[in-house]
């Protein structure tokens, strides 16, 4: 099944065909979460930026999402995300203890999670950082020149690197003043 083609999921008390069902067990748990709310949020008119899964005994799902018309994502908005995502997950169960639920915009400090963030978002500053040392290190920062075949250019200090996209494990936007709105209203 490629990329952007999602198996029919039918929810609130219809079932899921065992063939999908078998598909999402086969994925991680957030993919697996990404992949059941991800058609409903989308309907909503918001793309998910990120699903998170942290902590031991309780652990707290984050799904980060943000407006797919590119405006602001307002609590109300966090809100319905919220009881749409609740109704999906209570009925496919794919946390099997209690868990929280947190519903949030990205936020300035943008993580960078799929390749075409850093497209998208090239000119802008970022930190990243890697798993496994490249020339060298691990952590790099500076500004993002884009993508190049499936490597992130990122230009750092005089120099431009190309940094794969499969060895990062973390990347965020920096702060900048580019970034804060009372900037741009300048």
């Amino acid at each position: 099944m490629g990329v952007g083609h999602w198996p029919a999921f039918c929810f609130m008390g219809l079932r899921v065909s065992k063939d999908a069902r078998e598909w999402i067990a086969s994925m991680d748990l957030p993919g697996r979460i990404e992949t059941l709310i991800a058609p409903t949020i989308e309907a909503m008119g918001f793309a998910i930026v990120r699903v998170h899964v942290s902590g031991g005994n309780k652990p707290s799902l984050q799904v980060m999402a943000e407006r797919s018309d590119g405006g602001s994502i307002v609590v109300d908005d966090c809100a319905a995300i919220s009881r749409a995502v609740s109704v999906i997950l209570d009925a496919e169960d794919p946390i099997s203890s209690t868990y929280t639920l947190e519903v949030s915009s990205p936020g300035i400090d943008r993580p960078l999670v799929r390749i075409g963030d850093f497209e998208r978002f090239a000119g802008h500053h970022a930190k990243v950082k890697t798993g496994r040392p490249i020339n060298g290190r691990k952590r790099f920062q500076g500004r993002l020149l884009g993508v190049t075949g499936d490597a992130v250019r990122l230009e750092d200090g005089d120099t431009a690197i190309d940094l794969p996209y499969p060895d990062i494990e973390r990347a965020a936007l920096v702060l900048t003043e580019e970034l804060t709105p009372s900037s741009k209203e300048d």
